[in-house]
């Protein structure tokens, strides 16, 4: 499934529709969840080997996974380096950060069918370290979101106390709150009881 969204980038005056592609916006979605595995009090969901496998049960990589220590430190590195591009002002300040991890990856981009998915694109070999997958996935993400100028989607939680990250795929970049919590219904708790209070 393709979703469009009206991309700000013009080309010789003309306004283009930019599409993000199925993998596209699962990439994005699984380096959102892996940056705020780590929240703003320093408290780490993935603390040990077997937290990397429920993290993995609900965004699945293809490909092997070692389950050891060192996988989990190196992917602890990759969340650490995912998280620094929530962190920079505007796209300009992404693409070095951006190309060292495409670099460092070794991405090297080629189309393939499994478990029933059509022609989708992967970045590395399937037997690559899960943390050189996840990397390479997430970068050529946000390469795409470099390319279309829409690098405002990438957001902090508005919630109160929430450090969470969030990428807003809404059409008219309205989204404000994470979906690790319920930051946005106690925000219309509030603002609902403060109205009642007013009137």
């Amino acid at each position: 499934m393709k979703r469009y969204y009206t991309s700000d980038t013009t080309w010789g005056g003309v306004t283009n529709q930019m599409v993000f592609t199925h993998d596209t916006e699962v990439w994005i979605e699984q380096a959102t969840a892996l940056v705020n595995t780590l929240d703003s009090d320093g408290v780490d969901e993935l603390a040990e080997p077997a937290d990397l496998q429920v993290f993995l049960e609900s965004h699945p990589y293809f490909g092997l996974v070692a389950e050891t220590e060192d996988e989990l430190a190196e992917v602890r590195e990759v969340r650490s380096q995912l998280g620094r591009l929530w962190q920079v002002a505007d796209r300009d300040d992404a693409v070095p950060i951006v190309n060292e991890i495409l670099t460092t990856a070794g991405a090297c981009p080629f189309l393939i069918r499994h478990d029933g998915w059509d022609w989708h694109l992967h970045v590395t070999p399937t037997d690559a370290p899960l943390a050189r997958r996840m990397a390479a996935e997430a970068a050529m993400a946000f390469l795409e979101l470099i390319r279309a100028d829409d690098w405002e989607r990438l957001k902090t939680c508005a919630g109160e106390g929430c450090g969470n990250v969030l990428v807003d795929l809404s059409k008219n970049r309205s989204k404000r709150y994470c979906d690790a919590g319920n930051c946005g219904n106690r925000a219309a708790v509030a603002a609902y009881r403060a109205r009642k209070r007013a009137q």
